[in-house]
């Protein structure tokens, strides 16, 4: 039993990039540990900003000749925005 939780606070602060015993240090300590981002999850996100910024820019293209599909885009456009801003926390 010991053993697999060992394997698991390694493997959390390998992912937070620090050693055992720091994660452990900081841990008691109650810090807010973060893992950090892997390359898919960098690679995802980049996606969306870029999915972000076409559907703003279509968005634009429509303002003026159909309202409702500029609004539907733009919905779509700050739900993606949002992701984001709970990705980077």
């Amino acid at each position: 039993m010991l053993d697999l939780r060992e394997k698991l606070l390694k493997r959390r602060a390998a992912r937070a990039g620090i050693s055992l015993s720091e994660y452990l240090r900081s841990t008691a300590f109650v810090r807010n540990i973060v893992e950090r981002i892997t390359p898919e999850q960098l690679e995802y996100y980049r996606m969306l900003v870029q999915y972000k910024n076409n559907f703003a820019w279509i968005s634009s293209m429509f303002k003026k000749r159909d309202p409702k599909l500029a609004a539907t885009v733009e919905g779509l456009a700050e739900e993606i925005r949002s992701h984001l801003k709970d990705f980077k926390k």
